[in-house]
């Protein structure tokens, strides 16, 4: 049996409140799940995205234009599942 195996195992087995407190401190153990630290790198990236930048481009456009039409986004917008 693998380590990623021994491991993934041993986390089943956990009661429910440690695996919370797991989720908790994965971020710490994996900074490439930190979602902030993510965007970060996304953001800092200095390669040209023209499609990005001209979508960008275009929503400000029509923000400017008809700001009506953009309406703020509500907290249940972001717990619907897509």
């Amino acid at each position: 049996m693998s380590t990623v195996q021994e491991i993934t195992e041993a986390i089943r087995k956990l009661p429910a409140v440690q695996r919370a407190e797991l989720v908790e401190e994965l971020p710490a153990l994996f900074p490439e799940l930190d979602g902030d630290a993510a965007w970060e790198r996304i953001i800092r990236d200095p390669r040209p995205r023209p499609a990005l930048s001209r979508l960008l481009d275009e929503a400000e456009v029509e923000f400017r234009e008809n700001p009506a039409n953009c309406s703020e986004t509500t907290d249940a917008e972001f717990k619907r599942h897509s």
